[in-house]
């Protein structure tokens, strides 16, 4: 679904390594939008930060009282069925190194594990989640659909379900 406007802040000299990002992270947040099915206001907004592991730490550490670094967090500004008439989809914020060092763990690009991210964040914006084996096989379908419109290789490929 078009409409929403996207805003993408580079706060990490680390994604530098990485051409283009910011048009990357909104390619791959629009496919996420597009293919949710939820509805959501014209306009409405959604922030993608491109931060540091330490930037994530804080934030983890805040908001889920987890005291360590994780490769992307979600903000939901709203319950996914009031997303009509919110002015605000969410947050999604991404830590460079963390990314960066689990893409090169599985070897994939980094430009690829970045995109898988972004559109991981925004379903959880869109009320996605894998907390059981039900939604865990929703959301990664999903999440394996737009990927591959995006030309990406399926990112669960020899994974167990909810990893």
């Amino acid at each position: 679904m078009r409409g929403a406007n996207i805003d993408i802040a580079v706060e990490s000299e680390g994604w530098d390594e990485l051409a283009g990002a910011d048009a990357l992270v909104a390619r791959a947040a629009q496919a996420a939008l597009d293919a949710g099915g939820r509805a959501f206001a014209p306009g409405a907004e959604v922030s993608i930060v491109l931060a540091d592991d330490e930037a994530v730490r804080a934030l983890n550490a805040r908001w889920r009282g987890k005291d360590k670094a994780t490769n992307v967090l979600s903000f939901p500004a709203c319950p996914p069925q009031q997303l009509a008439s919110a002015p605000h989809i969410g947050d999604v914020i991404i830590a460079f190194e963390t990314t960066r060092r689990e893409a090169d763990e599985e070897g994939k690009a980094l430009a690829d594990h970045l995109s898988h991210l972004v559109v991981h964040g925004m379903l959880h914006l869109l009320g996605y989640d894998h907390e059981t084996d039900v939604e865990a096989e929703e959301m990664e379908g999903l999440e394996i659909r737009i990927l591959a419109g995006l030309g990406i290789a399926d990112p669960y490929a020899g994974a167990a379900l909810g990893e």
